[in-house]
């Protein structure tokens, strides 16, 4: 009877162990959901999101730049605009890199483009 009640006890605490260590030691966070947003406006691929991914993104994530994603054209930008819209929003880290953030008028213009259906426009 010992014998069995300790190896219970172990099996049991092995068992609330790998539950828990899993969930306890990731460090990856997911990122929090986009807060929804009133888009007043239709949003121009061509006339706002290629620019202002032009002016803030293209120093490193250009053709030729050398850092992936490569964000030189709609398929490049659509196909990665959920992680650009994480990063702008500082999860995992902010972008534009070792620059300041965003103006939230210009994070909140992506998020437009996104929720309208990432338009080529």
């Amino acid at each position: 009877m010992k014998k069995t009640t300790s190896l219970f006890f172990v099996m049991s605490s092995f068992t609330v162990i790998a539950l828990f260590l899993p969930s306890g030691c990731s460090k990856a966070k997911a990122p929090a959901p986009l807060p929804q947003i009133v888009c007043t406006s239709t949003i121009s691929f061509s006339q706002q999101i290629a620019p202002m991914i032009e002016e803030n993104c293209s120093s490193c994530h250009g053709a030729g730049a050398g850092t992936t994603p490569v964000l030189s054209n709609y398929t490049e930008i659509s196909e990665n605009a959920d992680a650009i819209i994480n990063t702008l929003r500082g999860t995992p880290q902010l972008m534009p890199e070792g620059g300041p953030a965003l103006a939230d008028s210009l994070i909140q213009q992506f998020q437009c483009w996104m929720q309208q259906g990432k338009m080529n426009n």
